[in-house]
């Protein structure tokens, strides 16, 4: 049986019902789903947010323009393992955070509408590497069509977006799940682009909310409010234990706020998935029939 205000994912969506879509399922499952979360992902995140900060310190000494400080807080070696520690902790984090979301809704489908924490749990790290695996595909794929030309890096992105998807919903490996995606966004590629656009600019908008704190708190610490303007305190400022404090609070919620695109990529995978192969009406018809026999 069906739980109360249950999200169907598997059918065809108009592009306001994508959107409302999403934002139920957060709503209806906020407490279940950001607990799971945080007790899954917890860990990641905030090794993330200590590499952060880490990383901010590491380059005060590179930012301040007191020559004898800098030289003093200048350490090459403290640069590179801050560097290294932040982009690992961030693809680890990231990687996590759609994992957990991405099979917290396949355990929300598969009970209709229940959870299991300990199935969720079990999933994630049971697909934990194949999910790093194809987020470094991903994401030098990303970077390499950006580089090559922006206009490669948007069209890689559209398909790339819904890969995580099928790797987890159709149960592919890393290399099935990225070539099946462009099949997919085939003869829909600008529809869904438009979607993810969409998606993008309210996360985005959402995100700049978030860090209006830490503009403020900046931008008074570097004297553009008072008319005093001073480059070593333009630079160090940045750096401030408050702003590190302020920055790495605004990058959570930024993080959170990804949740959002990775749900509604969800929804766009099922709405496509059900526009080519008729997934889910197959079942509700194979459903209806084996309920008559009862």
């Amino acid at each position: 049986m069906l739980k109360k205000n249950y999200i169907e994912f598997k059918k065809k969506r108009e592009f306001g019902e994508i959107l409302g879509d999403t934002f139920a399922f957060l709503r209806t499952q906020f407490k279940p789903f950001f607990s799971t979360l945080l007790k899954i992902a917890g860990p990641y995140i905030f090794a993330f947010l200590v590499a952060y900060a880490f990383y901010m310190y590491a380059f005060n000494g590179v930012l301040n323009f007191n020559v004898e400080r800098s030289n003093d807080m200048y350490n090459p070696i403290l640069m590179v393992v801050a560097m290294f520690f932040f982009f690992v902790t961030l693809i680890f984090s990231y990687a996590m955070a759609q994992s957990v979301t991405l099979h917290y809704i396949k355990n929300y489908i598969e009970n209709n509408g229940e959870t299991n924490y300990s199935q969720v749990k079990s999933e994630v790290y049971t697909n934990f590497w194949k999910f790093i695996g194809l987020s470094f595909l991903a994401g030098i794929c990303l970077v390499i069509g950006t580089m090559i030309c922006v206009i490669p890096g948007i069209y890689l992105f559209v398909p790339l977006s819904l890969s995580f998807s099928i790797l987890i919903f159709n149960k592919k490996n890393v290399s099935d799940a990225f070539s099946d995606s462009f099949s997919l966004v085939k003869d829909h590629w600008w529809i869904t682009f438009v979607y993810l656009l969409v998606v993008f600019i309210i996360v985005m908008v959402a995100g700049w909310a978030f860090s209006i704190p830490s503009v403020i708190y900046t931008y008074a610490k570097m004297g553009i409010f008072s008319g005093e303007m001073d480059p070593e305190n333009m630079m160090s400022s940045l750096t401030d234990p408050i702003a590190i404090l302020l920055n790495a609070i605004s990058t959570l919620f930024q993080y959170l706020l990804n949740i959002i695109s990775v749900v509604a990529c969800v929804i766009i995978y099922f709405d496509l998935n059900e526009k080519k192969n008729l997934t889910g009406t197959m079942e509700r018809i194979q459903n209806l029939g084996n309920t008559s026999k009862l």
